[in-house]
């Protein structure tokens, strides 16, 4: 049997990683955060409010840290530090994971220096831990402040699983259980690059159709790469895959799509990035799965022309107008 779940440990500081800490803290899970800044940590212990998530009063339950040996007597860790520096935090964390206390990740992204899913980095640093996946249609904000919303929790282990899910599900909050931790990653890390393409699609004043057609274009590179990860095709149609691609093209809430606005508006990546208080993951999940597809063999053109933009400083207009000159194709593949 699986252990209860009664103390939860949150990684990261951000506005998501503070959202997962007041889940828990509303599920009665005793939530401990770590955050890398010390004023950040003092301003969540003094004013109950976390400067990443304004205006959003935070439960005293919360214990706002920035040292890991808080989180040694954690039944479980949420894991919501950005994507390129999971590999790295999860090194620190190491020695401070209680012996198989699930891990669960939270961030969305592929690691971009070896095109790995997140998973795959964790296994690696953090040997023989449970993992699991959190993915889905998420804006930290109106969770936050207790609007629904529904994700899939992914894990191999439905024993685990189902325990997560029970842990941290309320009325508000619904996470459907899924053992298909790859699809669950395919999904919420490519609809971060195919965001930045419909904001750019928005910036540039294409139209609606545009959009529509990249969102469905964009579904198909999804499935091309879940299937050569053997993801399961309905985790793909699901919360993490349709769900969050519809909502992260559609709202200017996303940090993705914001991005691709402004390039479409004519600035630069630097300056976008520069100017933005978190991160816009796509930037470098789109060079991580231009790398992967390439080694898979598939073809993942909307994604190979957001890299060429927002890494290579290719020109928008000749970016576009590569694609549109396309051969034409069958649907479905």
């Amino acid at each position: 049997m699986t252990a209860a779940i009664r103390r939860i440990g949150v990684v990261g500081g951000g506005a998501w990683g503070t959202t997962l800490a007041l889940l828990a803290a509303r599920a009665k899970l005793h939530p401990t955060l770590w955050v890398r800044e010390p004023e950040v940590a003092a301003a969540i212990a003094a004013g109950r409010d976390n400067p990443f998530l304004p205006g959003v009063a935070l439960d005293a339950a919360i214990n706002a840290t920035t040292d890991f040996d808080a989180l040694r007597e954690c039944d479980a860790l949420l894991l919501a530090a950005p994507a390129q520096h999971l590999r790295s935090v999860c090194r620190s964390l190491r020695p401070n994971v209680r012996s198989g206390a699930p891990i669960t990740i939270c961030s969305k992204g592929i690691e971009e220096t070896s095109g790995a899913l997140l998973s795959e980095v964790v296994a690696t640093e953090l040997p023989g831990a449970p993992i699991a996946v959190l993915s889905g249609p998420t804006f930290a904000p109106e969770i936050a402040r207790d609007l629904p919303a529904a994700v899939t929790l992914a894990c191999r282990d439905a024993e685990i699983g189902k325990a997560l899910v029970e842990a941290i599900g309320t009325p508000t909050f619904r996470p459907y259980f899924s053992e298909d931790i790859i699809g669950a990653q395919v999904g919420g890390g490519v609809k971060n690059v195919i965001a930045i393409a419909c904001g750019i699609v928005a910036g540039r004043k294409m139209g609606d159709n545009a959009r529509a057609a990249l969102v469905t274009r964009g579904l198909a590179e999804i499935q091309r790469l879940g299937h050569a990860l053997h993801a399961r095709p309905a985790t793909l149609m699901g919360l993490s895959g349709l769900g969050d691609l519809v909502l992260t093209c559609s709202s200017e809430q996303s940090r993705n799509y914001s991005l691709g606005i402004a390039l479409g508006r004519g600035k630069k990546t630097a300056e976008i990035v520069a100017s933005q208080t978190s991160v816009a993951e796509g930037v470098a999940t789109a060079a991580a799965v231009v790398c992967r597809a390439a080694r898979l063999k598939i073809e993942m053109p909307i994604s190979a022309a957001v890299d060429a933009i927002v890494n290579k400083s290719a020109a928008i207009d000749q970016a576009i107008q590569a694609l549109l000159a396309r051969p034409f194709r069958a649907e479905g593949k």
